[in-house]
């Protein structure tokens, strides 16, 4: 139990190290070069990769889209209501809580809720359902956003940089170990959104 605790604070650190590159990278293109050939490594060899041990996956790589400079921008935080919190089953982590805090609009056409997940002192999170969703890409959804896991790529204090080449998909897609929170309907899109982590 203790090294997998330890393993688990390793991978978070890790990924948190593939996104500050990114970050540091001024050529988006080559940044998310070098984030497919971390995470393909990552995913590969490390303990806590959610990939089974005989997952082709890992002598293969994460098939993803070419990348698209056209679906990087810098998008205003919209005000929204006060809501509820969503409640959600988080597995070995118990019941979750996310409360929308804003919403952003695409220049593709559509909006998508921008969450703050309670558990993890109010990191953002933005999920994504597109028309790709169980037609090329995972049918529960991918993440553009998790900034509990470092995926911060920029932004203001009253805007966020999405880049839709970034968007992965959750631990659950790989392994049913995992309980993931998936896209809720303010982050469903029509748009074919053909960039990102592929099936």
């Amino acid at each position: 139990m203790a090294s997998s605790s330890l393993t688990l604070v390793d991978w978070r650190r890790r990924v948190h190290e593939i996104y500050a590159a990114v970050r540091a990278d001024p050529d988006p293109a080559a940044a998310h070069a070098g984030w497919r050939a971390a995470r393909d490594e990552l995913f590969a060899h490390h303990p806590q990769s959610p990939l089974l041990a005989d997952d082709p996956l890992r002598q293969d790589g994460l098939p993803c889209w070419p990348y698209d400079p056209a679906l990087r921008f810098e998008t205003e935080l919209l005000d929204v209501d006060a809501s509820e919190p969503r409640l959600f089953d988080g597995g070995d982590d118990g019941e979750l809580e996310m409360r929308l805090v804003g919403r952003v609009e695409l220049p593709i056409g559509g909006t998508l809720d921008v969450w703050s997940l309670h558990q993890y002192g109010g990191g953002l999170f933005v999920p994504l359902r597109d028309g790709t969703s169980g037609d090329g890409s995972y049918g529960g959804g991918r993440y553009l956003l998790d900034t509990a896991k470092g995926s911060w790529l920029g932004g203001t204090d009253r805007s966020i940089t999405l880049d839709l080449n970034f968007a992965y998909h959750p631990s659950c897609r790989y392994n049913p170990r995992w309980i993931c929170p998936l896209a809720p309907p303010g982050n469903t899109i029509a748009h074919r959104v053909e960039a990102g982590e592929r099936l």
